[in-house]
């Protein structure tokens, strides 16, 4: 019998919210192993991230990214869930429907905690795939609000704009954070684009793009003025440049972060006044690919 496989069309089954429940669920359960493997060859990487959950089950999120690719996505792979009864494997899941839901979704939990009640204006600082799907996203928990997004080039932001009629394409950085109740950076940057001296009282911050060690999208001022939270402290501190390189510089101590989803059981991952800034940095990691995998089955099915 062949491993039932879900594509990533059945997104169409998929709900942002009933995805956050799930996450915060998740985080209920026995913190999570987690470890990744990578293999080269020249320039193309096998990247294996294994994650295992007691209660949850197991999954290995396998990506091979070969930048040669011309007619195919240069990015492929496939999260492999199994059981946590027993070990035999329960399905394959597209690589691209994981990815998304759960980088969206991550950050979409926080703001269900952090964010202003009633947000009405959001801007997106980046317009890639996943500034596409934060739209999606965000327009589920805040139906009312309006979109501003901004680009390094412009003509991008427009192209992405066009298919969404609640967003506008703002000129500069600074604009768009101005207008906003929350700010979301998915950007591929390796400096900040997001400054400290141009947040007011009260927003929510939402810091997507950096993944590796020398990656930041905020500035010191950004972490100094901000209640810092992450998803998980063992995949962002002393990993991921965003919090790395402050503590590092001695800008910030990792005594500095208020809380992780770890924490959300206990009450310490929320919003305490109207007008603090909050900041969420979202780090991904593979026992949040468990979580969004295991949703997305116990939602599709096998068939």
């Amino acid at each position: 019998m062949s491993l039932p496989y879900i594509p990533f069309t059945a997104e169409s089954q998929l709900d942002w919210l009933a995805l956050t429940d799930a996450l915060e669920a998740g985080h209920a359960l026995p913190r999570a192993e987690i470890a990744d493997t990578f293999l080269r060859r020249r320039g193309d990487t096998l990247l294996n991230r294994a994650a295992w959950i007691d209660g949850l089950g197991l999954a290995v999120k396998s990506a091979t990214i070969f930048p040669d690719n011309r007619d195919l996505p240069t990015v492929n792979g496939a999260v492999t869930l199994f059981s946590d009864e027993d070990g035999t494997a329960q399905a394959l899941v597209d690589f691209h429907l994981v990815t998304k839901w759960k980088t969206v979704g991550d950050s979409l939990l926080a703001a269900r905690k952090l964010a202003p009640k009633g947000a009405e204006s959001i801007a997106i600082l980046g317009a890639g795939s996943v500034a596409g799907a934060l739209i999606e996203a965000y327009s589920v928990l805040f139906p009312d609000a309006r979109f501003t997004l901004w680009n390094r080039t412009q003509a991008r932001a427009e192209a992405l704009a066009a298919d969404f009629p609640q967003v506008r394409v703002a000129a500069d950085a600074e604009t768009a954070v101005a207008m906003a109740d929350i700010v979301c950076c998915a950007t591929m940057s390796t400096e900040p684009v997001l400054r400290g001296d141009w947040l007011r009282p009260g927003q929510h911050v939402d810091l997507i793009g950096a993944y590796r060690a020398d990656m930041r999208e905020a500035d010191d001022a950004v972490l100094k003025r901000a209640r810092i939270f992450l998803d998980s402290r063992d995949t962002v501190l002393g990993h991921i440049g965003e919090l790395a390189i402050p503590i590092a510089a001695g800008v910030v101590g990792a005594e500095d972060v208020v809380a992780d989803y770890y924490d959300l059981a206990g009450g310490a991952f929320a919003r305490q006044s109207d007008d603090e800034i909050t900041l969420f940095k979202n780090g991904g990691g593979a026992h949040l690919d468990l979580m969004t995998a295991r949703y997305i089955l116990d939602t599709v099915g096998t068939g």
